[in-house]
């Protein structure tokens, strides 16, 4: 491995580069310097120093929160095909769920 200097070239949006920019500079490094660490630990830990993980939807989000604000608990069972088989008139939220999802 080289020990000489490379440049490293992203495009990146404006807006974020001048938030990022403004604080890195009050954490007292330039980009320069929050890129070699960046890429640094990357080395040491064999992977990105975060877990990248998939924005949930608005609907995804609002089911979660519904679901948190109301739990509901309900015996779900499930034919041979694995169909979903829930009674509408004990569980009508659960019903008209599943019957949403398929």
């Amino acid at each position: 491995m080289a020990n000489g200097k490379s440049n490293v070239n992203v495009k990146i949006d404006t807006n974020v580069k001048e938030l990022a920019t403004q604080l890195l500079n009050r954490m007292g490094l330039d980009q320069t310097t929050a890129i070699d660490m960046f890429y640094r630990r990357i080395i040491m830990e064999r992977q990105l120093p975060f877990q990248p993980a998939v924005i949930p939807s608005l609907d995804e989000r609002l089911e979660e929160a519904i679901w948190k604000s109301n739990p509901q608990k309900a015996d779900v069972k499930v034919d041979d095909d694995g169909n979903i088989l829930i009674d509408k008139d004990k569980t009508p939220d659960l019903y008209d769920w599943a019957a949403s999802r398929s």
